[in-house]
């Protein structure tokens, strides 16, 4: 009983430990998670919550891992870790069934488990957590209570500062595919001998006001007795993925320049905001000046941004401005605005509004 005992304290407490850190090193992208939810339940009124339910979450987990592993206040620890699990299990179980969100969330970008797996986590973290509150009474109190205090709420406020510092300056370990030294094209690629996702097409023809499905196999192409009405595809069978899929730099004339961008020999500096409204402006026209002092120095700058047309209106200063999906925007870099340098289609460097180099420094390049 005692190993099961040390088993339960050592895997409850370093998994708590470490969920809460993978979400405290991305901040932004629990908050997107949190976003997430609250749409796919129709709540999305709570959203303004989301970052500071993010960095409220991910304290509680890490506190509670950290009083369990360290045995510094460690019944309520263990009270903590039951509480979390009480309020998530059943709430993975829902998920589970329903499957709004196909990625927990509970390890951040750092391990993606399906609801399922997070379901099952939670059960076993739930009964190692029970295991050790029943044989936690032969467990002998480190320092006075007071110092034990002291100990915990130092730790907490550290890890709050870690914090704010990863949302400030961006994650100090990026788990995006958008990384530091990433070649942005191979990624798109399906390796050799992998399948990636099947489709089957389906074609609807309306003829004397009758309508029929086709296949690519059967469709009427050269009848002109049939007018075409739509196209449907549906996956047929999942296949592999590639960490980057999804893309798209479109201009605002409507031209596809993603690979005038990635085979470009030279530098580019690449400007990202998903919604310039909710940029700072002071940071924005930051932005805007170092665009056209590259510009003067020879380097390719574009403004990739998912706000409308009627956003536009209010930012038009000579800069080339494009569009890209608000996803992939959140993905590339966590912060608005953000940076990233490219070389050949390879990232170099990558940047927060906050740590964003003078000129000065791109006079090297």
């Amino acid at each position: 009983m005692r190993i099961l005992k040390i088993i339960s304290r050592l895997v409850v407490g370093s998994t708590f430990i470490f969920s809460g850190v993978v979400k405290a090193i991305d901040p932004l992208g629990s908050a997107y998670k949190f976003h997430d939810y609250f749409q796919a339940f129709n709540i999305s009124f709570l959203n303004p919550l989301s970052l500071a339910l993010a960095i409220l979450l991910c304290t509680a987990e890490f506190t509670a891992g950290f009083s369990v592993l360290t045995g510094l206040r460690q019944k309520t620890g263990i009270l903590g870790v039951l509480i979390l699990l009480v309020i998530f299990t059943p709430l993975t179980f829902i998920l589970s069934l329903t499957n709004p969100v196909s990625d927990c969330g509970c390890f951040g970008d750092a391990i993606h488990l399906t609801n399922w797996q997070t379901f099952g986590k939670n059960i076993i973290l739930s009964t190692l957590a029970i295991v050790f509150l029943v044989n936690k009474s032969n467990t002998k109190q480190l320092f006075d209570t007071s110092k034990e205090w002291i100990i915990i709420s130092a730790a907490i406020v550290l890890f709050i500062f870690f914090s704010l510092y990863n949302l400030r300056y961006l994650p100090v370990i990026d788990f995006l595919p958008y990384k530091t030294g990433v070649k942005i094209a191979e990624k798109m690629v399906l390796p050799e001998g992998v399948t990636g996702d099947e489709y089957q097409t389906t074609f609807i023809y309306e003829k004397n006001g009758i309508k029929k499905e086709f296949s690519l196999n059967n469709y009427p192409a050269n009848d002109t007795t049939w007018k075409f009405v739509e196209q449907k595809s549906s996956l047929v069978k999942k296949g592999y993925q590639p960490p980057i899929h999804d893309f798209i730099i479109t201009s605002m004339t409507g031209e596809d320049i993603t690979q005038k961008v990635l085979s470009h020999s030279g530098y580019s500096v690449l400007m990202i905001s998903k919604k310039l409204p909710e940029a700072n402006k002071k940071s924005l026209t930051r932005g805007f000046d170092l665009g056209r002092y590259c510009i003067e120095k020879g380097i390719d700058f574009y403004i990739l941004t998912s706000s409308g047309s009627w956003d536009l209106k209010n930012y038009i200063n000579g800069l080339e401005f494009c569009s890209v999906d608000e996803t992939t925007l959140k993905s590339m870099i966590r912060a608005n605005p953000g940076y990233i340098l490219l070389r050949d289609g390879k990232i170099i460097e990558k940047w927060s509004w906050a740590n964003l180099p003078h000129t000065d420094w791109f006079d090297k390049l």
